[in-house]
């Protein structure tokens, strides 16, 4: 796959959210919420639940607190009201970025994410103005390790239906289409392999490569704002700075 790897990126996010593992638990216990209202409270026959369930393990959430999630949205169906939402912008640089949110009141949330774009991005733009820079898919990344044999793991996610493979440095990374996402992380489970990320994300087709102190400085400085926002789940964007470079 063309592109670069977000291991770099992840691995950054996971440095500076160990600190906040609340706030990353409770953005966690928004999507479980979301998924048992959509489709009840038993993983075995809820496809997205068992899909948030694997990205809340790989965020090193304990099993009681994704267990108390499950049934406390379960005993809340009727007051759940969050919404999905999705804004797109640019950041410093022309950098583009999608912001994807859940909430319980849009304006609300449409006012912040409006004002934190104008403060320290290029503004908020309309539907679709970045998004076809991005493809969505399904992304898992697997820590290298001696154990793992890359050519029978790259067999076994493209034999479930993966897309492409990617072995980096530090890890290996699978890609599949939205669709067939749960069919191969469920299969990659079975076999055996534990996730470092195992979620959907939107993967740039063109990057910007930001090599400008200044301009990462202000780049990180607004994707920490957003990090730092309640009701925003995901932050994309295709810029290449310096540490999401890949090793070669």
């Amino acid at each position: 796959m063309s592109g670069h790897s977000k291991w770099a990126n992840i691995k950054n996010k996971k440095e500076k959210t160990d600190s906040q593992r609340g706030k990353v638990f409770t953005k966690i216990g928004r999507e479980i919420a979301i998924a048992v209202k959509e489709g009840g409270s038993d993983p075995a026959n809820n496809s997205k639940l068992r899909d948030v369930i694997a990205k809340a393990k790989a965020s090193n959430m304990p099993n009681d607190n994704i267990s108390r999630s499950i049934k406390k949205a379960a005993g809340e169906l009727g007051s759940i009201n969050y919404e999905s939402g999705t804004y797109e912008g640019y950041g410093p640089g022309g950098v583009a970025v999608i912001v994807e949110v859940l909430t319980d009141n849009r304006n609300r949330t449409a006012a912040e994410i409006r004002h934190l774009f104008d403060k320290y991005g290029n503004g908020m733009g309309n539907s679709g103005c970045v998004a076809w820079m991005f493809d969505k898919k399904g992304h898992i990344v697997i820590e290298r390790s001696a154990k793992i044999d890359e050519e029978e793991l790259m067999m076994a996610a493209l034999d479930a239906g993966a897309d492409d493979f990617n072995a980096q440095d530090d890890c290996f990374e699978v890609f599949t289409s939205p669709a067939d996402f749960s069919a191969v992380r469920e299969a990659l489970e079975a076999a055996g392999y534990t996730f470092l990320s195992a979620e959907q994300d939107m993967i740039p087709s063109n990057t910007v490569d930001v090599n400008d102190p200044e301009m990462i400085a202000k780049i990180e400085r607004m994707l920490d704002m957003f990090d730092d926002n309640d009701d925003v789940q995901e932050v994309f964007h295709n810029a290449i700075l310096p540490e999401e470079e890949d090793e070669d």
